[in-house]
Formats: C-alpha cells, structure tokens, sequence
C-alpha cells in the first residue's frame, strides 16, 4: 500500500511539474511573440477589469454600511415617529461614523426635508435648490441606492464620494434618504496603490477628459485633449463605453492604452503600458507562474496526501469495523486478540471471553421487520460497550451475536461482567432505548458463554469452548450466563 502511494505522488509531482512548465513556457513564448496585442487586447484589458473590480470591491463596504442603516430600525422607527429628539438621530449618525471611518454619515427626512448630520441639522433640502436635486433624484428612483460624487454639504470645499441609501418602512412607503460619504482622496490613494500594484500608469477622467484622480498626471496635463500625443484618440476614449488604443510618444515608445467607463462615478478608467517595460513585466510574469505553479503543485499534493490518507484511514476502519454497531468485525478479531494476549503475558494476567446471544432474535425479526431487528442489535452494543471497560474489545460475531474479549481478567470477573450486562439489557438500557411500534416496546435478554484463556490454546478452541457454553445457557432456559470448564 506504501509503495503504491509513493508511486502515485511521484506520477502525480511528475506530470504536474511538466504540466505547468509546459504552460509557462508556451504562454512566455507566445506572448513575446505578439507582445503588442496581447498589451492591446488582453492584458491592459484584463488589468482594467482586474481594478474596475476591485474599485467596486472596495465601495462595496459603504454600501453594505449604507444599506445597514437604511434596514435599521432605529432609523425607521424614528423616523415615523415624529423625529422627536433630534439628538438621537445626531448620536446616531456620530455612532455611524466613528465605528466605520467614514467622514460623514448622514440622513434626509422626506416628511421634514431636514439633512441630519453628526453635528445636527445642517439644512432643510429645497427642490428648487440645484445643490438638493440629488435628494430628489433619488427619492424618485427605483434602485435601492446609488454612488454619487458630489460636493460635502457640510464642507462646500471638499469633493466627497456618496453612497445614498433609500429608506422604506416595512409597508414600503419611502421615508427617506441614509448613506455615508468617502473622501475622493481615499480613492485616490487606491488608484495609487493599484498603479504601484500593477506597475502601470493609471488614472481616472471625467467626462470632459480632465484628469481628476492622479494630481501628478493631472498637474501635467487637465485634459486629455491637451496631451499632444494623446489629441488623436481622446475623442475615441471619452465616448466609448471601452477602448483599446495606442499612441507614439516623443521619444518614439509606442504606449497602449485601454479605458473603460466606470458608471458609479460616471469617469473613465484609464490604463496605460508602453512596449518596453511589458517585456520586463513578461518575464516577470513567467517567474511569477511558475512560482504559482509550485505553489500550487506542492497544495495539491498536500491535498492528495491527505485525501488518501483520509480513504486509507476509512477503508481501514471500513476493513475493521462492523457498519451497524461500530463494534470490531470478526476479520480483524485474530490481531486483536493476539494484541491482547501479549499484553496478558508480559503482565502476567489472565485473558477472557464472553460470547453474547440475543435471544429469540428470529421472533423480533418477524415480529417487528429488520428495521426493528438492526435497532436493537445496536441498542445491545451500545448497552455492552456501557458496561465493558474502556480496553475492553466487543465483537459482532455474526448476526446477534457477539464476543467481549477481557484482558487482564479470569473468567469469574468475566461471568461477573457478563451478568451485570444481561441485567443492564433485561431492566434498565434496552427499556430506556425501547423501540416504539405502535404501542408496543420491544425488550430482549441475552444469553453469555464465558470461557477463560488456557496457555497455548489457539483462538479458535477458546471460541469453540465459549460457544460451547453459550449453547447450554440457551438449552437451558437462556437468559442466563454459563462458565466453561
């Protein structure tokens, strides 16, 4: 068994190692060879996607705090009960903004048009006022929330990212806005952590090509259309929903650009790579897969030891026990006793055996089916193992019978053993345990050979003997334990 295992890991490693060199090789080869569209066409692109995720990623917290508040009732209560005390509302929203890190939380009643904030109540919202169109927009849209990037109503000068939340009562009726709001420089230092990451040149535009989410880009050049190299194919970025493009700059290095609209800001997302450094990242990118690979090949092949470990481990115990009564099966009953035999001899004791029979187990199968029948087999096992010591080893023998195998034990400690077994199964742990038929209960007794151990004597004479004994306590009137001689 350890041979096969050993050669199946060294197969499995083998073919693994082959497996991801070849890949990573063939992608290396393949992609230095149409280095500039694979840039174009899958690799800025799939950058792109890989940010615009994890922009979303990261609004998805907000949200999830948004929606929170909007679902609270707190919010909801207090809102439909008159909004008395407004200091609640302030605690609230100061609660809000402190446990989660956002530098505003807020809250817009529709019924007083009052904008709550965590230093009271900033304003009263106006639909004639351009600054509160926001508020209207949402209170008439059928979306739960929407990202907004709007000016701080509580700082005019500061540019904020605002997640606003519809809030509804439990009969649905709309009661007005919640949300926090970000900071856009806190995105801004995702877009650098994610150019550092990616090693790329990465920005966000605004609609009108300015530059409004990387403040060194954007010191060069506002707008895209000011960038001599770029005048060509701004107007192709600013309205297409996604571009794959390329510009020459001065010095001659062709530069790939892929943009994409990000509708939660209304902004494009734009990345960009000249040739020469994509070969770099190429080879860097094969290092990188082939450190994967091994990374991965040594998972796996620490899942496939486990794996077979655990079917090894369940085979054995499937080899070994009995399914029914979790007992030990007669296939494995040889090592055992001999297991136990040393044992007794080194500590100069005796070993016994006890051979257990459920009588007129027939009627109970005819009686009540063998559904009823495998229930109180594992209800007697259970009431033996109950009564048996810890190194005690039960044994299902065949159908209803077992055999208790003793170490360190002579067959008077063994017939003691035994009775008090039959007396558990005949008054106390087989009622307790009663089958339910109908209005009847099921209730069995047993009857025990017991046979102690006689040096040199082979395993199946001392089972012969035991069984010997078992046959008389049920000629006998059963119910009942017989020692042998």
């Amino acid at each position: 068994m350890q041979r096969r295992k050993f050669l199946f890991v060294v197969t499995l490693t083998a073919l693994m190692i082959v497996g991801f060199l070849a890949t990573s090789l063939t992608s290396y080869f393949v992609a230095r060879d149409s280095l500039s569209r694979n840039i174009s066409e899958q690799m800025l692109p799939l950058t792109s996607d890989n940010i615009y995720s994890e922009i979303q990623r990261d609004l998805l917290r907000p949200v999830l705090i948004s929606s929170l508040m909007a679902t609270d009732t707190f919010v909801q209560d207090w809102t439909s009960g008159g909004e008395a005390d407004a200091e609640r509302i302030r605690v609230y929203l100061r609660a809000i903004q402190q446990e989660y890190g956002t530098i505003t939380a807020f809250f817009v009643s529709d019924r007083t048009r009052n904008y709550y904030h965590p230093d009271g109540i900033i304003k009263t919202v106006d639909a004639e006022n351009p600054n509160d169109a926001w508020y209207f927009r949402v209170r008439d849209m059928r979306e739960p929330y929407e990202i907004n990037v709007d000016i701080d109503t509580a700082d005019r000068t500061r540019l904020s990212i605002f997640i606003n939340y519809r809030v509804l009562d439990s009969d649905g009726k709309y009661l007005g806005v919640t949300g926090v709001g970000l900071s856009v420089s806190a995105v801004t230092q995702l877009i650098d952590s994610y150019q550092e990451r990616y090693g790329r040149q990465i920005y966000l535009v605004d609609r009108e090509g300015r530059v409004v989410l990387n403040q060194e880009l954007g010191a060069v050049a506002p707008r895209l259309q000011e960038r001599p190299e770029m005048e060509a194919i701004a107007t192709q970025i600013l309205t297409s929903p996604s571009a794959s493009l390329s510009y020459v700059r001065s010095d001659g290095q062709s530069v790939y650009v892929n943009s994409r609209l990000v509708p939660e800001f209304n902004w494009y997302l734009v990345v960009e790579e000249n040739d020469g450094a994509a070969e770099d990242r190429i080879q860097t990118t094969l290092l990188i897969n082939v450190a994967l690979s091994l990374a991965i090949m040594v998972l796996v092949l620490l899942i496939a030891h486990f794996t077979l470990k655990s079917y090894q481990g369940r085979l054995e115990l499937m080899a070994t026990t009995d399914s029914l009564t979790g007992a030990a099966n007669r296939h494995v009953f040889d090592a055992i006793f001999d297991q136990v035999l040393r044992g007794a001899r080194r500590r100069n004791k005796q070993v016994a055996m006890v051979s257990i029979d459920i009588d007129h187990f027939k009627e109970v199968n005819d009686t009540f089916g063998h559904q009823a029948g495998d229930l109180v087999i594992r209800s007697v096992a259970d009431v033996i193992r109950a009564h048996s010591r810890e190194a005690d080893t039960l044994c299902r023998w065949g159908g209803e019978e077992f055999l208790l195998l003793l170490g360190d034990c002579n067959s008077d400690e063994a017939a003691e053993r035994a009775e008090v077994i039959r007396k558990a199964v005949k008054k106390q742990a087989v009622k307790k345990q009663a089958v339910n038929f109908g209005r009847e209960y099921i209730r069995v007794t047993l009857s025990c050979g017991v046979a102690q151990y006689r040096s040199g004597e082979e395993l199946f004479t001392l089972i012969a003997r035991v069984d010997s004994a078992l046959y008389r306590a049920k000629n006998e009137g059963r119910d009942r334990i017989i020692v042998a001689a």
